[in-house]
């Protein structure tokens, strides 16, 4: 089980025994790694994950406003979410870009360009777009990007659904650099179609935002040698 995982299992245990509630914060990031004995990084991966599935809300500063607040309600629709970002991670990666091309489709062609979850796509591409990230933090960029373009719809399920795969998107396509010819011609290429898709979304111009979403996510697989279409049969 990856670290941030644990941190997840915590959160649920916490909830369903009733030590966490609606409206409460959860400790401090530095208060749950040294309990558990995972990093920072692992219990903020965690965060994002909950933030994604719409169980938590992140503030910042030392206000009020501060801490991870507790905002969904504590009960089964909760375990049912985190029994499927646990899933989701055993799922053959054919599968999982099929349910993309399926949910991100949908979710971009029905986005509205006024969804604070664009603010935070916006901010995603622009950390992409730095000369020196890596290869593995870009990924996880790209991954977090996708799962906000898809909350820009308002569908709380498809939301949840994404955030789930949201590892294992990043997995699969972290794999897969192993296949490509050149990576920093391919991370180019990546950087400029999610420009053009987050353009269109912006411009209201759904369904050209749609086609150039579900190109996107095909041509990776494709260049790397796997027919999407073909990997899910």
């Amino acid at each position: 089980m990856k670290a941030h995982q644990m941190v997840l299992g915590w959160v649920e245990q916490e909830i369903a025994e009733d030590r966490l509630r609606i409206g409460q914060r959860l400790p401090a990031e530095r208060t749950i790694a040294e309990q558990l004995q995972v990093s920072r990084t692992s219990v903020r991966e965690a965060i994002r994950v909950l933030e994604a599935m719409g169980i938590v809300r992140s503030g910042v500063g030392s206000g009020p406003d501060a801490g991870t607040l507790v905002i969904a309600d504590p009960s089964a629709p909760f375990t049912s979410a985190m029994r499927l970002h646990f899933a989701t991670s055993h799922l053959p990666a054919g599968d999982i870009v099929q349910t993309r091309l399926l949910l991100e489709s949908w979710a971009v062609e029905h986005a509205d360009p006024a969804s604070a979850s664009l603010e935070s796509a916006h901010a995603l591409l622009e950390a992409m777009d730095e000369p020196n990230v890596d290869a593995e933090r870009f990924h996880q960029l790209d991954a977090e990007f996708h799962v906000a373009l898809s909350q820009a719809a308002g569908n709380v399920l498809i939301s949840t659904m994404m955030g789930s795969l949201r590892d294992a998107i990043n997995q699969y396509t972290l794999d897969l650099i192993v296949n490509l010819p050149d990576w920093s011609a391919t991370a180019t290429r990546l950087r400029a179609e999610h420009h053009g898709i987050y353009d269109a979304v912006m411009a209201g111009e759904a369904r050209l935002a749609s086609e150039l979403v579900a190109a996107h996510i095909e041509g990776y697989y494709r260049e790397a040698g796997i027919p999407p279409r073909e990997a899910a049969q």
